[in-house]
């Protein structure tokens, strides 16, 4: 095929992707905002924040990725315009993420003790413990946004979610700036008021795709006669079945960063605050990826409701293109500013040094990161999720961590030797789920036209 077959899907792609690249982008400012704010305070807030957010994203992780079934069974009703199915999975979804809120946050309160148990610093386990708190619970509101999200964007309404978001930002700058600081009458809470600034946030987020789903028109044929009667096991087996694999997916990546935040805390703060600093520079670019993924898993879903697989993969590879290009930039956009980058958080020149070292590695593997999201999200679409699931677990656990651990630990590498783990084993992830993705279109469309 000429390049022009994939280059021209460009502009469709990124008019879906683009609301969902910044409402996902919006979710990495609100930890960006928290940092930058309590990485004032020194850093051991900093370090604290990290830490608390680490574990956290590990029990998050799974109701996320569970949750992305929806956009999964939403988009193939929608490339079937089959209202009612599209309807059922709303209904069933909405159900399934208020439960996944209540259990996500009942796990987080119970794990806080696990903190003591990690090898970090003391200080940063005190400041940590009353922000991890506050976070639980801005976990129910969450996950319901997660469920209503979702949904907007199985069905290509992308926009809703992104407004959502960026609406949330600035409530948690605020609250953030007079909680953190004791600005305007509030009381001074230090990390404890970031925490409490994206609680509330994330409950206006909410407010807001209610809002939103029921006074738009686009909605109004899958909110009629809305309840949560009449659960269908059968429904909720579907979802069940496309969800764990999907969370197992999201959770062995999620858990590789989180145990290299472990790590680091282990060698010492300033390498924890390091690592939070490329960390957070690499979740702003992650998010573009995130994008890109929700763009293939709703194309690709799409397609697949039609039974049209040339099509299918011609759209999943002008995806895949696009991801290369845009992370080629970032990659040398991160190795061009990694000594500017760092001053924006701390102050602390061994903090930087180091960091500036981190965000080299980074850059690199921004390619890795990017492709074998949007693989992960065609695959989706296809509802192709076990063997994924495989994939990411060797990727990341047989391969990665191993590495991750060993250079961290016995070499003198220590937070340097993290990430060229999380380098390789990214790097294996997006070679195997590629070579998967190949295979099992070539299948279909041999399958389906008697030609590969």
């Amino acid at each position: 095929m000429k390049l022009s077959n994939y280059t021209s899907e460009f502009k469709r792609n990124l008019t879906l992707a683009y609301p969902v690249m910044l409402g996902q982008l919006g979710h990495v400012l609100v930890g960006l905002a928290d940092n930058l704010m309590v990485g004032k305070l020194g850093a051991a807030p900093l370090a604290s924040v990290s830490l608390a957010n680490g574990l956290m994203f590990i029990f998050l992780s799974l109701g996320i990725g569970y949750s992305f079934s929806i956009t999964t069974l939403v988009a193939e009703a929608d490339g079937e315009k089959d209202i009612a199915k599209g309807r059922n999975i709303f209904k069933h979804g909405v159900f399934v993420t208020i439960i996944l809120g209540f259990i996500v946050c009942a796990l987080l309160l119970i794990s806080q003790p696990i903190m003591y148990y990690m090898q970090q610093p003391v200080e940063v386990v005190e400041l940590a413990k009353p922000y991890y708190a506050v976070i639980a619970y801005s976990m129910i509101p969450l996950m319901i946004f997660q469920g209503l999200k979702q949904f907007a964007d199985g069905l290509s309404l992308t926009k809703y979610a992104m407004q959502a978001t960026l609406l949330a930002n600035v409530i948690n700058v605020f609250f953030n700036y007079v909680l953190i600081y004791g600005k305007f009458g509030f009381p001074e809470l230090g990390v404890v008021g970031s925490g409490i600034g994206t609680l509330i946030s994330r409950f206006m987020m909410v407010a807001f795709m209610i809002y939103m789903i029921k006074t738009r028109k686009e909605f109004s044929e899958y909110i009629k006669g809305f309840s949560l009667r009449g659960i269908q096991k059968k429904v909720l087996k579907k979802i069940y079945d496309l969800g764990i694999p999907t969370a197992l997916q999201m959770w062995f990546e999620v858990s590789l960063f989180a145990s290299g935040i472990f790590l680091a805390g282990s060698i010492g703060t300033n390498t924890q605050a390091a690592n939070q600093i490329a960390l957070n520079l690499s979740s702003m670019t992650f998010m573009i990826a995130i994008g890109l993924g929700v763009t293939a898993t709703v194309r690709v879903g799409n397609q697949k409701g039609l039974k049209n697989f040339v099509e299918l993969r011609r759209i999943a590879l002008s995806i895949f293109l696009l991801m290369i290009l845009i992370d080629i930039v970032f990659a040398v956009l991160f190795i061009a500013f990694k000594g500017i980058l760092p001053t924006f958080y701390v102050e602390n020149l061994e903090v930087i040094e180091t960091a500036k070292i981190l965000i080299v590695i980074s850059g690199f593997f921004q390619l890795s990161d990017g492709i074998q999201v949007v693989v992960l999200g065609a695959l989706r679409g296809i509802q192709d999720v076990k063997i994924p699931m495989q994939i990411t677990f060797i990727a990341y656990w047989i391969i990665g961590f191993p590495i991750c651990y060993f250079l961290s630990i016995y070499t003198n590498l220590k937070g340097i030797g993290i990430w060229i783990g999380l380098l390789i084993s990214l790097t294996a992830s997006a070679v195997m789920l590629y070579i998967r993705f190949h295979k099992l279109t070539k299948k279909l469309i041999y399958n389906t036209n008697g030609v590969a």
